[in-house]
């Protein structure tokens, strides 16, 4: 048997062996959720920076060049519709570029082709999200 001061060491060596293995294992836990989390929100936004490029594509190709088939804004509501389901995997400001995105574009898809004015109105959109975009994705850790 095992002296008196002898037992008591090593219970509480057991105990805090136990604690120590409770720190160690919620601390694993909690950083596996975040680097998971910013994975999640760090592929959305490349995703979505894609989309606002080929947004983009279409909106000059529909002013500048007048193709109606590769500046079709069918394409562009496509793409409109990707960027706020994508921008839901993303923080509050990344979401409300893509709302206002969708705003911009409603009020100017129909007249990008002929007024300079709507196919900027929607080109700026897409940078104010761009820049966004690109601060969410430099605040992960």
């Amino acid at each position: 048997m095992l002296p008196q001061h002898s037992s008591q060491i090593f219970r509480l060596t057991a105990i805090f062996s136990m604690i120590f293995a409770l720190i160690g294992f919620s601390y694993n836990v909690w950083r596996m959720e975040v680097t998971e989390e910013n994975a999640t929100v760090r592929n959305a936004a490349f995703e979505v920076l894609k989309e606002i490029a080929e947004l983009e594509l279409i909106v000059y190709t529909a002013h500048y060049d007048k193709d109606i088939v590769t500046g079709n804004p069918r394409k562009g509501w496509v793409k409109v519709g990707l960027i706020q389901d994508l921008a839901l995997l993303m923080p509050q400001d990344a979401q409300q570029a893509a709302t206002n995105i969708k705003m911009v574009w409603q009020d100017n898809w129909a007249d990008m082709s002929n007024h300079n004015q709507s196919a900027m109105a929607i080109v700026d959109s897409l940078d104010e999200a761009r820049a966004q975009i690109r601060l969410v994705v430099a605040s992960l850790e």
